[in-house]
């Protein structure tokens, strides 16, 4: 192994080195020492006995400018009235008639995250970790409680501000009668909700739930029963606690958080921290779009049909922990409605989507869609190397073979350039005695020696930086493919074989990460090897240290890794025997 190439892998080794130590302190609940981004969880702190709800108004206008709408900013005293439990073979929801406001929202077919068990809960006891909970319950994605609040909701704004307040999430609406639950064979379940009339409007919104799908259509009524035109506003907002995710063993989680989506701006983040600050940009005023709450899996998001939608002006907004509450965060899409007539009547179709960001049914859903499926600054890779074990996984029906073979895929279309720099790293291992005579002869003379070295390079037409071809490949492929199996919900609990039952976790017996740390020191075996005594001692303790790292990964990550290990063995093994390269 070259100079170059052993301080290229010792960079590696030594920043592998500092995100490791970071993240174990975050596990433990530490700060992190070398990089401040590994964050730990943030927490809501709920409040105090008494306490009154927070606000949960609709976000000032963009910019930092007040909104000329009557907006609603506080919660009336309690509504005695019930919420309606629904449930469909997807969903087990509550509805609160105070606005109609989806206030929980539990996904039966995901469940929580499990203990896996295995050899790791003894290392979490070893280590002073809590024990993590064996859970049988489904997902929740939406709340009402103090620390995890997470709410869809709607509502009219009166932009003139006069005539009074119209309906909206604050206002309590009569439930029309059900039933609520999915019956065997039924397709489609209708839940409505009817306000009062105020400001000379009543407002009636209508929950459409159909079998199977994750997307919840809702109809918004506006009836005019006053004697003047009205120009109501419609809101569409999610409300979300600010807590985030942990980092991965790698200091990188996908991205928690509000996002927007016009046609202009295209797909755009906004970070809980901008708003909190003040700072958050959002696209202007246009007629297309739509807004979202992005979560590790998971994600919610407001979309107003296509036959609506045509030159429907709407608004973006946001709102953070100063207007609504601690550690509370809202954003909105504020849509101008035609003008209503007295004795007149008009609808909106919306879609609350709100489930797995499985990624082709995000993108039949509306434009962009899909970018809430977080893949990190490697999109640009994981993307297609998704689209191309999405393919795999038709033709195979498990994720972890698929996930073989999309590594023997990748190995043979660099099958030339692997061979060329495992041609060299032979030539390497070849002329290695010669270079050990020579550097034992010249030792005293570290300047003749480097010329000398460089003329036997020269002269066995050997490339020093060869060997360093499969790292560089590997890298880019080896991180995409990490965001691919971090960020996508099919992976989450997707067995493999055997006791590998959630490639999106450790191997619990870690059975496969000293798979790797084999085949990796079989690797080093058939590497040159160096000539100085202690490097070459390092060599074989680099990838132990190194493999520490892979007990940690998930599973398919490290299933990716062996994969590709042993197909280059037999590649390098295959290439050393015909340049008559020996141990």
């Amino acid at each position: 192994m070259n100079d170059i190439r052993r301080t290229i892998l010792w960079v590696i080794f030594g920043f592998s080195l500092v995100m490791l130590w970071d993240q174990w302190q975050v596990h433990n609940g530490r700060t992190p020492t070398f990089l401040p981004s590994a964050k730990p969880v943030a927490t809501a702190p709920a409040p105090a006995s008494g306490a009154s709800a927070p606000a949960t108004g609709v976000p000032a206008a963009a910019g930092g400018a007040t909104s000329t709408a009557s907006a609603p900013t506080a919660a009336p005293t309690a509504v005695p009235a019930e919420r309606v439990q629904v449930e469909t073979d997807v969903y087990k929801a509550a509805i609160d008639p105070q606005g109609g406001t989806l206030s929980r929202l539990e996904l039966l077919q995901y469940m929580q995250e499990t203990s896996h068990g295995g050899l790791m809960p003894m290392v979490r006891r070893w280590v002073g970790m809590p024990a993590l909970p064996v859970v049988e319950e489904p997902v929740i994605l939406m709340d009402d409680g103090p620390a995890n609040r997470y709410l869809a909701q709607t509502g009219l704004l009166n932009p003139s501000g006069t005539g009074g307040s119209f309906p909206n999430h604050l206002s309590l609406m009569a439930t029309k009668p059900g039933p609520y639950r999915m019956a065997d064979g039924q397709d489609t379940l209708e839940v409505s909700f009817e306000s009062q009339p105020a400001g000379g409007l009543k407002y009636v919104k209508t929950y459409v739930f159909k079998r199977g799908d994750y997307a919840i259509h809702v109809r918004h009524q506006v009836v005019n029963v006053g004697d003047q035109p009205r120009d109501p506003q419609l809101y569409l907002q999610l409300l979300r606690h600010g807590v985030e995710s942990h980092g991965s063993m790698l200091g990188t989680s996908t991205f928690t958080g509000p996002a927007a989506y016009t046609n202009e701006k295209k797909f755009h983040k906004i970070a809980f921290a901008d708003i909190a600050k003040g700072k958050a940009e959002l696209p202007p005023v246009a007629t297309d779009g739509w807004v979202s709450m992005v979560q590790h899996y998971f994600a919610s998001a407001w979309l107003i049909e296509p036959t609506f939608s045509a030159g429907l002006k709407r608004e973006f907004r946001v709102q953070g922990p100063d207007a609504l509450g601690p550690n509370l965060y809202a954003v909105a899409m504020v849509a101008n409605l035609p003008t209503v007539a007295p004795g007149a009547s008009q609808s909106v179709d919306t879609v609350l989507f709100a489930g797995p960001e499985e990624e082709k049914k995000l993108e039949a859903l509306a434009p962009g869609l899909d970018l809430v499926k977080d893949y990190g600054i490697f999109a640009i890779i994981s993307k297609p190397l998704y689209w191309l074990l999405d393919q795999l996984h038709k033709l195979l029906g498990n994720w972890g073979w698929s996930i073989v073979a999309l590594v023997v895929l990748l190995k043979a279309a660099f099958f030339w350039l692997n061979a060329k720099a495992y041609g060299s790293m032979a030539k390497m291992k070849a002329i290695n005695p010669r270079i050990m005579e020579m550097r034992e002869r010249l030792k005293d003379k570290p300047q003749e020696m480097q010329q000398e070295m460089m003329r036997i390079y020269r002269e066995e037409k050997v490339n020093p930086l060869g060997g360093c071809f499969p790292i560089v490949i590997q890298i880019p492929v080896f991180i995409a493919l990490y965001w691919v199996l971090l960020s996508s919900v099919e992976m989450r609990h997707a067995p493999w074989i055997l006791w590998i039952r959630d490639l999106s976790a450790p191997d619990p017996w870690f059975i496969l990460p000293l798979v790797m740390t084999g085949t990796t020191l079989l690797q080093t075996w058939l590497n040159p090897t160096p000539p100085d005594p202690m490097q070459a001692k390092l060599m074989w303790i680099m990838p132990l240290a190194f493999s520490v790292m892979f007990f940690f990964f998930p599973a398919g990550l490290v299933l990716y890794w062996i994969t590709n290990n042993i197909l280059s063995i037999a590649q390098q093994y295959v290439i050393n025997r015909r340049l008559g390269v020996t141990k």
